[in-house]
């Protein structure tokens, strides 16, 4: 493997223990925004849940599911933000997180198949500021106008995807310039995801936070892939904590983690 140079690496130039990437819909959030749009001002949870089971079966490509799921969603886009605002929540235990994160220099990196314009309109909404780019940093789609109209009209915008790649956004090319560092340059990398798109992501870190009760766990089963399970943040806070301050390794995580699955504690 060539070497990385870390001096173009933004999340290192801190010298932090950890840095902590996240996927957001349904992990950070407790809903999913983008189906949240989609059942309530678009084509509605029948045809949402047929899109997914076609990307699942490979009728269709999550990315081409995901934008016709998207298109469906008729209010510009400044309305759709303002609805999600009232309508969205954190984790409660994300807010203590990031606080930790911040007062102990772990970058947090949030690496989302949704887009920048909503997930910061929620971050400040939700948190009461903007965050610190320094210390949370949002990879994620873009948006950009549909056959040249306003954004703000109806049916004005779409998504602008952030890569070529089958989800449209491969969250794992943000991870492996980190995941390639000489050992003594090296952070420890934890990831947090509750689904399929958090898989290619997850293969590049130390350890995978998978949420409970949800099919990701059966992949990294599958895979063997280093994960434990979480219900909310309160237990990723706990575990990081632990990672931090060297009492536990990311080994012996993964190794309860999987554990519980086999004991049937992990909700599926």
């Amino acid at each position: 493997m060539g070497s990385t140079d870390s001096s173009n690496l933004p999340y290192i130039q801190s010298s932090p223990k950890i840095i902590f990437f996240t996927d957001f819909d349904g992990t950070i959030t407790l809903k999913d925004s983008n189906d949240f749009l989609t059942d309530n001002l678009g084509y509605g949870q029948v045809k949402r849940k047929q899109g997914n089971e076609d990307v699942l079966t490979g009728k269709s490509s999550f990315r081409d599911s995901f934008r016709e799921m998207l298109d469906s969603v008729k209010p510009g886009f400044a309305e759709c933000i303002q609805i999600l605002k009232e309508n969205m929540k954190l984790d409660p235990y994300f807010e203590e997180f990031y606080n930790w994160a911040k007062e102990n220099n772990v970058p947090i990196v949030v690496l989302s198949s949704g887009m920048v314009p909503i997930i910061s309109g929620l971050f400040e909404e939700l948190l009461g500021h903007k965050p610190d780019p320094k210390h949370l940093a949002i990879v994620a789609n873009d948006v950009e106008s549909r056959d040249g109209k306003d954004i703000n009209t109806p049916g004005g915008w779409q998504i602008k995807y952030h890569d070529d790649s089958h989800f449209g956004h491969n969250k794992s090319l943000e991870i492996k310039p980190y995941a390639a560092l000489p050992a003594d340059k090296r952070p420890i990398l934890l990831y947090a995801g509750d689904g399929v798109s958090d898989l290619s992501a997850a293969a590049e870190t130390d350890l995978l936070f998978a949420k409970k009760g949800h099919d990701l766990i059966r992949f990294c089963e599958r895979e063997g892939m280093p994960f434990t399970v979480f219900e909310d943040w309160s237990t990723i806070l706990a575990t990081t904590k632990d990672i931090y301050n060297g009492k536990v390794s990311v080994e012996n995580v993964a190794k309860q983690g999987l554990e519980k699955v086999q004991a049937g504690e992990a909700g599926l």
